[in-house]
């Protein structure tokens, strides 16, 4: 399938071909970022809307955020890009239900960094992309690995949407946890990822999670407070030992940043695993998981634990990952697994 992608027209081309209205749909970070791209191609927006409970009488990049009901009472027809991200169940059928009505796509732009997967991108990896599918391992994951590459240049909805399948079967049947596992938890957050452990079988041998944000370790602390066997560092995660900027903030998107807040500590994970015992890593470390997985090649090659690691950061991801994953311990078996996010975030490399 891969082969004949580029005969298709990629989200940008399309909206710099339109003659109808074009409709930002969302006003966050990612929305800017779209018109900032269409500018600098030289397409113009007709209007940004917004969903019913978020309009508020406001505007945003010059345009008076209106209702998807005021756009079709002053437009016959139009499309409809999507500007934002969401993993809400509601908002997500509420995307769909309106992508049965109008022409709905979305031009994707990445989490971190400034590569945009375009049709330049495309030609220049394209042959790269195809050797990377090969080294997926079973058919479920080339299917996802087609349908993301589609969405990522196309745009379209449908490619997104016949992706999703629930963590819960990732876990269970690829990465096959137990209740005897010995946890590394970088980007740990507030303890949510050990908390699904617990709920998914029971319990854990033991618990290393490592958290940069302040206000997100304090909390992450507060839930370990009572639970055995577990340990929790203030640690970002590099290839090597050394203070990183971060931006900060408690969410999840807190992050290594040149314009960040505040300096943290980062280390190697090899440095402080080398005397224990690790059976499963995840990885969700915002958009530095390639020098993540740099600074851990001991243990990957070592102890080969199962590995769950986040792969929707930085467009460069799938060309980055699978790769340096294989050629840490070539005898990973690398599944592909994306869960029900807008767009193809929440998409994680499964490997055993």
């Amino acid at each position: 399938m891969l082969n004949n992608i580029l005969s298709l027209n990629s989200s940008w081309e399309v909206l710099a071909k339109t003659n109808k209205p074009i409709i930002l749909y969302g006003t966050g970070n990612g929305a800017d970022i779209v018109i900032d791209e269409l500018c600098r191609l030289g397409v113009k927006i007709s209007e940004v809307a917004a969903s019913e409970g978020f309009v508020r009488k406001r505007d945003f990049r010059g345009f008076t955020v209106k209702s998807i009901k005021d756009i079709t009472e002053i437009y016959e027809d139009f499309i409809i890009i999507l500007g934002f991200a969401s993993s809400i169940p509601q908002v997500m059928e509420d995307i769909k239900s309106l992508s049965e009505k109008h022409r709905v796509i979305m031009p994707v732009v990445p989490v971190f960094g400034n590569t945009i997967f375009n049709r330049r991108y495309l030609e220049t990896h394209i042959d790269e992309l195809i050797n990377i599918r090969d080294m997926l391992c079973d058919e479920e994951s080339k299917r996802i690995f087609d349908n993301m590459i589609l969405f990522h240049f196309t745009g379209e909805l449908k490619y997104l949407f016949n992706s999703e399948s629930t963590r819960e079967s990732a876990l269970t049947d690829i990465l096959r946890l137990t209740d005897k596992e010995d946890m590394l938890d970088l980007g740990a957050y507030r303890g949510d990822t050990i908390e699904e452990l617990i709920n998914l079988t029971g319990g854990y041998s033991s618990v290393l999670s490592l958290e940069p944000d302040k206000k997100s370790f304090e909390k992450l602390c507060a839930y370990l407070k009572d639970k055995e066997n577990t340990q929790a560092l203030p640690y970002a995660v590099w290839n090597c030992e050394k203070e990183l900027v971060f931006s900060g903030g408690g969410g999840r998107q807190s992050a290594l940043s040149q314009n960040g807040k505040y300096t943290v500590q980062a280390v190697a994970v090899d440095s402080i695993t080398n005397d224990k015992k690790i059976t499963y890593v995840k990885m969700d470390v915002e958009g530095v998981e390639k020098e993540a997985m740099e600074g851990m090649q001991i243990l990957l090659k070592s102890q080969k634990p199962k590995l769950s690691i986040a792969c929707y950061h930085r467009t460069e991801d799938l060309c980055t990952l699978i790769p340096l994953i294989k050629s840490i311990n070539p005898t990973y078996r690398i599944h592909l697994r994306h869960h029900p996010y807008i767009p193809f975030w929440d998409t994680n490399l499964y490997c055993v």
